[in-house]
C-alpha cells in the first residue's frame, strides 16, 4: 500500500492494482502530469479506500487478489460518486459490460497505454464537473427533472441515483430531446472516440437508465431505441 499524498490543489487518483510494476509506472506518469496519487495492492481493502479517500477518480484492476474488481465497484458505488475508471482484458467484451453494470464509468484494455489512459481520467473528470452556469442546466420532463448544474436527476422529487457516466449520458440525449442521437453521435461527445460498431457500453448504459428515470425497459417510452439508428429521448413521453 503507498499514501503518497501531496498537495490538496491537485486531483487525486487511487488505483487499486496488484500488479506492483504496473502500478508503479502508472502511478509515476500521473505524477509527472501533476496528479496526486496513492496505490492500493489489496482488493480486500478496495472499498474501504475508496469511501475512506473519496477521490477525485478510482483506476480498478478487475482481477485482484481479497475481492474482485467488479465486487469493489458495485459495493463502492453506494458511497462513492466519483469516475471509476476499470482495467479490463482487452479480449474480453464480457468483462467489460459486467464492469458498466456494476457501476464503472469508462474501461481501458490491457496492456494500458498511459496516454490513452490520460486522456479517458481527463474525460471523464470534466464530465464530472458541475455545470459552469452557460446554456440550460436544468431540463424538466413532466416528472423527470435533470440538473446539470448538480448532476442530479429527480424522478417524483425522490434523488434517481445515477453513476457519473449514466448521468452524463442521460444529460446528453435529454438535451437533444425530440432528437435521434446515433451511437457515432454518443460516443464522440462522451467518449472522444470513434464508435467501433461492436461496442455494448452505450446499449448497457441505456438499460441500467431506463428504470431509474420510471422507463419501461420492455416497452420505453421515454428513451427509445431507433433500429439501426440509436437512440431518442422523447420529450413529452
Amino acid at each position: 500500500m503507498d499514501d503518497s499524498l501531496g498537495s490538496n490543489d491537485r486531483d487525486h487518483v487511487l488505483i487499486i492494482e496488484d500488479d506492483e510494476r504496473l502500478a508503479s509506472l502508472t502511478k509515476d506518469y500521473l505524477e509527472s502530469n501533476d496528479f496526486q496519487v496513492t496505490v492500493e495492492a489489496d482488493g480486500a481493502r478496495g472499498v474501504e479506500r475508496i469511501i475512506e479517500l473519496q477521490p477525485s477518480l478510482v483506476i480498478l484492476d478487475l482481477m485482484l487478489p481479497g475481492e474482485d474488481g467488479l465486487s469493489i465497484c458495485r459495493r463502492a458505488r453506494h458511497e462513492y460518486a466519483g469516475p471509476i475508471l476499470m482495467l479490463t482484458a482487452r479480449t474480453d467484451d464480457m468483462d467489460q459490460v459486467l464492469g458498466l453494470e456494476m457501476g464503472a464509468d469508462d474501461y481501458v484494455p490491457k496492456p494500458v497505454q498511459p496516454r490513452v489512459l490520460l486522456a479517458r481520467m481527463r474525460a471523464l473528470m470534466r464530465r464530472s464537473e458541475p455545470g459552469d452556469g452557460s446554456g440550460d442546466v436544468r431540463l424538466t420532463f413532466g416528472n423527470l427533472v435533470i440538473d446539470s448544474a448538480t448532476r442530479e436527476a429527480w424522478l417524483e422529487n425522490e434523488r434517481i441515483d445515477l453513476t457519473s457516466a449514466e448521468f452524463d449520458l442521460l444529460w446528453l440525449l435529454a438535451s437533444h430531446a425530440g432528437h435521434v442521437l446515433t451511437r457515432e453521435d454518443i460516443f464522440s461527445q462522451l467518449r472522444g472516440i470513434k464508435y467501433d460498431g461492436q461496442d455494448r457500453s452505450i446499449d448497457v448504459r441505456v438499460s441500467r437508465i431506463r428504470p431509474k428515470i420510471g422507463d419501461d425497459p420492455n416497452q420505453p417510452h421515454r428513451i427509445k431505441t431507433v433500429r439501426s439508428k440509436g437512440y431518442l429521448f422523447v420529450k413529452d413521453a
